[in-house]
Parts: C-alpha cells; structure tokens; sequence
C-alpha cells in the first residue's frame, strides 16, 4: 500500500491504563542515495537541497552572480570574433544568430551549478562518496527534519566497509526521535542497526529475530562475520559444517552442473555446530534448506538432534542429509580412536587409494595412511579436491540432494 494512504499512527503506553492513546500524523521522508538525476552535467538533486540551505537575500545574490555570466561571456574578445564570423558567413537564418549563455528561465541558474568536491564536480567522484553526501544532505534537509518517519532505501549502495561504518554512524544521529525504516540487502547494515527491529522477509513471510528462542536470538546478535541474512537472500541454501566440507560440496554441485551453486542462487553456508538455529529461520519463513552432516560417532545422537525434522516430523522445504551406515575400524591418531565417519574417510571410501594418490600427488598403500594425512590437512586436501581436474565420486549423502 503507498506509504501516503497511512495517514496517522497510534501512540499507545501499554501497561499504563492512565494514558489515553493519541492519533499522531505520519509525516515521511524518503533517502534514497542512489538515485542520481543527472542533467546537463549538474545535478539538481544536490543543486535543489543546496537552495533548501540559503535564505531569500542568498537566493538573490547566486541568481544576480550567475546573469552576469552572460555579460562576461559575451565580453570576451574571442566569442565577439566568432558571432561577427558567425553573422558574416552563415545563412543559417535570416534573424540574428550568435553564442550565447542561455539565462531565460526563471531558475536557470539551478540546473547548472555544479557541487565541487576537493575541486572535483560531483558527477565525477565516486558513487560511494555521492551515496554519502546525498544520504547528509538529505538527512538535514527541511523536510526531513519536520519528519517522524524516515524510509531509507538500500543505504549499501556502492559503499565500502569504511564508508558503510560512517553512513550508519550518521543515520543514527541525524535520525533520533524519529521512526526509521531501512530496506537493504546487506547483513553488515542489519546487525549494525541492530537484529532487535530487523524483520526477514521471504515470498509473502515474515519473522523477526524475536520469534525465534531466546539462545537463537543471542547467538545471531553476537554472530561475528555479518553473515546474518545469507540465508534469507539465497534462493535456497545447503547449510555445512566447515570450511573444507563448504569446498566439497561446491566440488560436488560444479562436477554435476558445470558451475558454482551460487550461480545458480544456492548458497552454500558454514555454520559451525549451528544448524539448528538456522534451521529455525529456514522452518518459519519456508526456505528451502539442504543440512549435510557428518554422523560423528552416534547415528542415535544425530537422529535425536534433528528429530524435528526428519521421520514423521520431516518438513517439505528442509532435508536432512546425512550417512546411515555408520563404519568402524581399529585405527588411532595421537593415541586416540579414528572417526570413520566424518567426511574425508567417507570420501576416501567413495573413491580409490589411487585417485587420490593422483589428485594429492602421494604414494600411500593403505587406507588410514591416507585417513591420517587427510584429517591432518582438511582444508589443503579440500583445496585440492576442489580444484582437481579428475572426476571424483561422492558418497550418496551428498550426491544425492545435489
């Protein structure tokens, strides 16, 4: 619904029986930074909220400076010359024809300042430096401070780390006492601004990060990375534990389809021992979600963590994927018992001793000489694996929901 059809707000004091409820006029500004209006070299979005800044005498003075352009213009010994040539040999027209400076519109002056910004016009210096001086100027203008609600549109736009840091910074004190509504693509904007308020939407849902249990809600409020809103902006997600079980899988989706998940929308997630909480987000605004996960010593324990969503609790945009037959072995490392049922042993088990004497360039003659190398170097073994030219087979867990 257009915001103007929100005529008034109510203003309400729960818990306080005391205080009557009061109609308050909404009265909205809109930023939106990227929206650049060029014309004739000047731009007249800085042009007009300059004027907002000048009273009627300065007004005056700008517009008498600016007639007098065409005085000196037509002064200069160089354009006589050229409307005496242009006079003397053209048939353009019978009537009079020169150069001049074109001053008959009323305000002509406004479409033809140019901002300068250290001796550089506007239009030509970065479009993060204009987000930011647009987004300032915008935030003082007189409209905007008569404001009680704020509509910021994608602040992110064309922003660096750094200049994102300073636009927040002054979003924050240029919009206190005032309603502020920020629509942005960029996880580094919403936790800056605070997950408390944030509200995800996805394909006509919606949830706020307060619906969500008490531990979630303060694991993504303290979650480091701004990774927060990855998983809503994916068209669908496949969430993994590591980084190397991240590489494996994107191996996996590119040996099948010739390119990276996310090029086709699918963004492939490391969160840790956190699946979970993600989960929580992916089940209430029904975003399709892939888990694949190693099963660690107990396929009881695993089954009873997600027993939520597997079996009769199973939901149709969440799959847990997962290796049902558990393997076992008397090997050890650094004295203690091997876990056969992590990803590189199953990967191992999927394919030949001497493929991956190939793919990693070794001459190992058993299996647990290479399980010993493979645990110790995850993330160069997945490097490797990733960026091997040879065809690599996949244990059913992962091939089959890629």
């Amino acid at each position: 619904m257009p915001i103007e059809y929100y005529n008034f707000y109510w203003e309400s004091f729960a818990r306080d029986e005391r205080v009557t409820p009061r109609l308050i006029p909404i009265k909205p500004a809109l930023i939106d930074s990227s929206n650049g209006r060029l014309q004739n070299g000047s731009d007249i979005y800085i042009s007009r909220i300059i004027k907002d800044f000048l009273d009627q005498k300065e007004i005056v003075d700008v517009s008498q400076a600016h007639r007098k352009m065409k005085d000196v213009f037509m002064q200069e010994d160089s354009i006589i010359n050229i409307n005496k040539k242009i006079q003397t040999d053209s048939n353009i027209s019978n009537k009079r024809v020169e150069l001049s400076v074109e001053l008959s519109s009323k305000n002509s002056w406004e479409n033809s300042l140019v901002t300068f910004l250290d001796e550089i016009p506007f239009h030509h210096i970065g479009k993060g430096e204009q987000c930011v001086v647009k987004t300032k100027l915008a935030l003082s203008h007189k409209k905007t401070l008569e404001s009680n609600v704020l509509l910021i549109e994608e602040p992110e736009n064309h922003l660096s780390h750094t200049k994102l840091n300073e636009l927040i910074h002054d979003l924050k004190q240029g919009a206190e006492n005032k309603q502020i509504i920020v629509t942005t693509h960029s996880s580094f904007i919403a936790n800056k601004l605070g997950l408390d308020s944030l509200i995800l939407l996805n394909e006509q849902k919606t949830i706020t990060f307060k619906d969500l249990e008490d531990d979630t809600f303060t694991y993504f409020k303290r979650l480091a990375g701004y990774d927060t809103l990855r998983l809503i902006l994916s068209n669908k997600a496949i969430l993994v534990e590591g980084d190397s079980d991240e590489l494996i899988i994107q191996k996996a989706y590119s040996q099948k389809y010739g390119k990276l998940p996310i090029e086709d929308g699918i963004d492939v997630i490391s969160v840790g021992t956190s699946f979970l909480r993600f989960l929580q987000i992916a089940e209430k605004i029904n975003k399709p979600v892939i888990v694949i996960t190693d099963t660690d010593w107990s396929l009881e324990q695993l089954e009873k963590k997600y027993e939520d969503y597997i079996g009769i609790n199973a939901k149709p945009n969440i799959t847990i994927s997962y290796d049902s037959e558990m393997d076992e072995g008397d090997f050890e490392i650094y004295g203690k018992p091997f876990n056969y049922n992590t990803l590189e042993p199953k990967l191992l088990k999927s394919n030949s001793i001497e493929l991956f004497n190939l793919i990693f360039d070794k001459a190992y003659t058993a299996d647990d000489e290479f399980h010993k190398y493979m645990k110790l170097n995850k993330t160069e073994c997945a490097l490797k694996l990733f960026d091997s030219q040879e065809k690599i087979s996949f244990p059913n867990f992962i091939s089959d929901v890629i």
